[in-house]
């Protein structure tokens, strides 16, 4: 009796880890399942957002006719790097700037286009957002930009319109440009090294400040006047 008591007890304590390890495995299928399909998402999301900014760029020339033979080649070079999606798209009428806007302001992404600033306010919404960009790159037409000249930022569903309202030149430890002078107030801050010929590591920027006049969907359904 104890041989069949002790068979019995034996079969259920396999049975019990046979079904344990089917339960286990199936279990980690489902989580090496998700992390798979995580992966695809984010390496889809990755190409798409590359190819919405490659898409871009073809659909809006360049002029390199202004730039550094230096800038010309790291600009080239960057077009086989990853992009991320731009925030939004910058835009100056008079000058024939149009130019995508990324989040930071390193080497890269001012290669590729200009940069928000980080610790300034987001694209759209109220405070100082302070974009960034090469002098010898998109950002070398700033030397013919002009108080009064209309600065244009689309983002998202969202065109909005500023006016340059003062330029000046600072040297790099002024920071304070960039400070938010109330918090309703939207402006913008555009920030370059200069002087824009200056051979090597230019030692003064170049400032445009400019606050928003008009905030309008793109598709001109509704817009609203700031003042």
């Amino acid at each position: 009796m104890n041989t069949w008591w002790w068979a019995e007890k034996w079969l259920r304590l396999t049975g019990a880890l046979l079904i344990g390890i089917f339960v286990g495995t199936m279990f980690q299928r489902a989580i090496v399942s998700r992390v798979a399909l995580r992966k695809f998402e984010s390496a889809r999301v990755a190409r798409s957002m590359s190819s919405d900014s490659r898409s871009f760029l073809s659909r809006n020339k360049v002029d390199l006719s202004l730039w550094s033979k230096k800038r010309v080649q790291a600009y080239t070079e960057s077009l086989t790097s990853r992009f991320d999606a731009p925030l939004g798209v910058l835009k100056i009428p008079k000058l024939g700037l149009v130019v995508p806007v990324f989040d930071g302001t390193d080497e890269l992404t001012l290669n590729q286009g200009v940069g928000r600033v980080a610790g300034t306010a987001q694209l759209g919404s109220a405070g100082n957002v302070g974009i960034a960009g090469h002098r010898d790159g998109f950002f070398r037409v700033l030397k013919d930009i002009a108080i009064g000249d209309f600065i244009e930022v689309e983002v998202e569903n969202r065109n909005l319109e500023y006016a340059v309202q003062s330029l000046e030149i600072v040297y790099p430890n002024s920071t304070d440009v960039l400070q938010t002078r109330s918090p309703d107030a939207y402006e913008l801050t555009l920030v370059t090294c200069y002087p824009f010929y200056f051979l090597g590591s230019a030692p003064q920027r170049f400032i445009v400040h400019a606050t928003l006049i008009k905030d309008g969907f793109i598709d001109g359904s509704t817009s609203a006047t700031k003042r």
